[in-house]
């Protein structure tokens, strides 16, 4: 059985989530999404480790008490650099982005610092994904992904694409699927599916294009249709359910919720060696990470549930 102690280590951005307001202010709040995920997982009581430099100005400081506070660590050291920017408007719920990514702290790393780390650690899970992705980011971490594998860190990718950052989105959606042919543990939602090019994207038809993922290499694969629910894949077990009613707010960080109660839940209770227990486990680690998305929902912004909130909604 597997301890608390087996490290969950995402390598992605933290930046603000600048969200536009009715009369045109915008209200700064902190976001990315593999930060969000770092959070949500270690609010589920996984041990998690924050790759990517915070800045030493005032974002990256309330950026690092945050993710302190949500008990979680910063991995590197802080940069001079500033926080990364996203404007973030909502429109019946559903968030649209833009981003300030040009000479930024998450990106002032360098891929031997972060080796170093991977291998002075007991092996665990490295997660990546989203803005990571992007060239020409995508070769750092590529290159990270592979030192991770062969010090036998499982990869976990969540595809969260994000076209409209892009200049070249064909480019982007070729380091994508790069990216994402290296994962051990992969999730995607209806929307990622369709820009890369899936067809007959639904619940119903999970099973089929969790497939592709699971020929690629992947062991486990969750697939998420907002509403609609979604389907995850451990080996040859898999599950799909509706998402719980709620009263949405809005969907900001819904699916990083998710994917970090599925991450949080296998660490927790299951060895990567140990298959047949995460196999047991798909329906409820399904149910859990659903309840947690759809508290996150009912709450403005990205505001993850702890374990406690998940058990009783529970």
């Amino acid at each position: 059985m597997a301890t608390a102690q087996t490290p969950v280590w995402v390598l992605g951005e933290a930046l603000m989530d600048c969200m536009a307001q009715p009369d045109g202010s915008l209200v700064p709040h902190l976001g990315g999404s593999p930060y969000n995920l770092a959070c949500a997982t270690a609010l589920q009581g996984a041990a998690v480790g924050f790759i990517n430099p915070m800045s030493t100005d005032v974002f990256g400081q309330a950026l690092l008490d945050h993710l302190q506070a949500n008990h979680a660590r910063s991995l590197l050291p802080r940069s001079a650099l500033p926080t990364s920017l996203a404007v973030v408007q909502v429109t019946k719920g559903q968030p649209s982005y833009g981003f300030y990514r040009e000479g930024i702290a998450d990106r002032d790393y360098q891929v031997a610092d972060v080796v170093a780390l991977l291998d002075a650690s007991p092996p665990g899970v490295l997660h990546t994904g989203s803005l990571m992705a992007m060239p020409p980011e995508h070769h750092k971490v590529l290159q990270i992904i592979a030192a991770a594998k062969r010090l036998g860190w499982t990869i976990s990718v969540d595809v969260n694409l994000r076209p409209r950052v892009a200049t070249d989105v064909p480019a982007y959606l070729r380091a994508v699927r790069e990216v994402a042919a290296h994962a051990d543990w992969l999730k995607a939602s209806d929307e990622d599916l369709e820009l890369l090019g899936f067809t007959e994207v639904s619940l119903a038809n999970a099973p089929n294009m969790a497939a592709h993922w699971m020929g690629q290499g992947c062991s486990r694969v969750a697939l998420t249709f907002g509403a609609q629910g979604a389907y995850l894949q451990v080996g040859s077990a898999h599950a799909q359910g509706p998402a719980p009613v709620v009263e949405v707010k809005d969907t900001v960080g819904a699916g990083d919720t998710f994917w970090g109660s599925c991450l949080a839940d296998w660490v927790l209770h299951a060895t990567r060696s140990n298959l047949p227990a995460a196999s047991e486990r798909v329906r409820v680690t399904l149910q859990r990470a659903l309840v947690a998305a759809a508290i996150n929902c009912g709450r403005v912004g990205c505001q993850p549930p702890d374990a406690s909130a998940v058990q009783a909604a529970l």
